[in-house]
């Protein structure tokens, strides 16, 4: 069943009478139970390395499934093509530029997600909900970054990328420290071995389990964030060599298992119909690593660049009863966009005051409304980037009657025809930022603030 464009992610999630059921039935089942929501984001998964996305070599059964029972988006985007920005982006609803994380933080960065903005953990806290988190964090290793500061009651996982350890094969020795696993703000084991890492896909897939069994009596929100398929790829010995398409397929055969587990513990627990399960990617396929990464399927390029394979990823979504199986839609929409639509959801208010970059999608336009173009302004022609800022001194953005040139450090695609620049010259004396004006439409220009902290030792 296939959807228009216009029609955007908050038709499945906003009680749209149309397609899901009554405004008083919705009303009459909040009052009952709020819904659980689970977001599971996989690391360097490419749009083409689902079966339903297009996947050769192997099958993906469960993710396949997962389709067939709820919406496939084959519009969505994330924020930036790269680690700790995209995460950024997802947990906040802000550019990751705004708030001061860009790229990958190491383990030798000494800034992190600032506590004064609000996560997806903290917005569902403040409605109740349990919180956990297992895998992957990556927005800060320092104990005021952690996930146990920013709204997640429970953590089992990594601080960092798992290529950042001294196994890693490009890497002088010395460059990196033994990689940390964390459980709840403490360390239980100081040094990760590739044999400890052969089991992260099933350990946190069995921390996930467990959270929904231990939850089951009451609204939660868990983040799976698997550290896989990033290389370097590792795979337990169960699925080691099954896929007939090499350690990479492998990996992908575990993922999907992991997915199968987390449905299959929603169903034993009765808690199908009560639960919206999330599935995306950070970014596309680090292509540079030949056939230990993924696919970007019909689109140019992978992670790293701002290039379609870079930027869009597979997104399913699974709600029995609330979201109608096998819908399909090409609406572009983005991770930002999460948040404020989730937080409608469950009727909790978007923080405030802040400077806030997504916008909740409304059945009719899929636009933000903090981007609306004049009705008489041209869109402006498109624009390509690939590769870091220093690669492209000068961008100019023409129209059908002007055009506007700067300097910019980067440049973030959000919607159709609307395009957001964050440049270095943008801060007045005042210490507010410009906003120029494009034809009526302003282009959003956002400061770039990096909160640090004083560098401690990992406890």
């Amino acid at each position: 069943m296939p959807l228009p464009r216009s029609l955007s992610l908050s038709l499945f999630l906003a009680f749209s009478p149309s397609l899901l059921f009554s405004a008083s039935a919705a009303a009459s089942a909040a009052v009952l139970r709020p819904p659980n929501v689970i977001v599971i984001f996989c690391d360097d998964l490419g749009y083409g390395d689902v079966g339903v996305f297009g996947a050769k070599g192997y099958a993906t059964p469960h993710l396949d499934r997962f389709a067939r029972d709820g919406a496939m988006f084959t519009g969505f985007h994330v924020s930036q093509p790269v680690c700790s920005a995209s995460r950024a982006a997802l947990l906040t609803g802000c550019y990751s530029n705004r708030l001061g994380i860009h790229g990958a933080l190491n383990p030798k960065a000494t800034h992190g997600l600032n506590a004064a903005e609000t996560t997806l953990a903290e917005l569902f806290k403040s409605r109740g909900y349990a919180t956990g988190m297992a895998g992957k964090w990556y927005l800060g290793h320092h104990a005021p970054f952690l996930p146990d500061r920013h709204g997640f009651d429970e953590f089992l996982g990594i601080p960092y990328s798992n290529d950042m350890w001294p196994y890693h094969p490009e890497a002088k020795s010395g460059t990196y420290p033994p990689l940390p696993l964390y459980e709840n703000g403490r360390v239980i084991d100081p040094a990760v071995t590739p044999a400890a890492m052969d089991d992260f896909t099933v350990r946190f897939t069995a921390r996930a389990v467990s959270f929904i069994e231990r939850n089951r009596a009451a609204p939660f929100f868990f983040y799976l964030a698997h550290p896989m398929p990033h290389v370097p790829l590792a795979v337990s010995a169960k699925f080691k060599g099954k896929s007939g398409a090499g350690l990479y397929g492998d990996v992908m055969l575990e993922l999907d298992w992991s997915v199968g587990e987390i449905l299959r513990a929603l169903e034993a627990h009765g808690l199908d119909r009560d639960t919206l399960v999330i599935f995306t990617s950070d970014n596309g396929p680090w292509l540079s690593y030949g056939d230990h990464a993924g696919s970007a399927g019909p689109f140019r390029e992978g992670k790293g660049t701002a290039w379609e394979g870079g930027t869009r990823v597979p997104c399913l979504m699974r709600w029995p009863g609330k979201i109608p199986a096998g819908l399909r839609s090409d609406a572009t929409f983005m991770t930002i966009d999460l948040l404020p639509t989730l937080a409608r959801l469950i009727d909790a208010p978007l923080p405030t005051p802040r400077s806030f970059n997504a916008s909740k999608l409304s059945p009719k336009n899929a636009a933000p409304t903090s981007a609306t173009r004049s009705p008489a302004a041209p869109a402006p022609a498109s624009a390509h980037l690939a590769g870091s800022p220093r690669d492209f001194p000068l961008i100019s953005v023409q129209a059908q009657s002007s055009s506007l040139s700067f300097h910019p450090v980067h440049c973030l695609f959000h919607r159709p025809s609307v395009l957001h620049f964050v440049h270095s010259s943008s801060l007045e004396p005042s210490g507010s930022f410009a906003t120029p004006k494009f034809d009526d439409a302003p282009l959003f220009i956002h400061p770039v603030p990096r909160p640090t902290v004083k560098t401690s030792p990992l406890p």
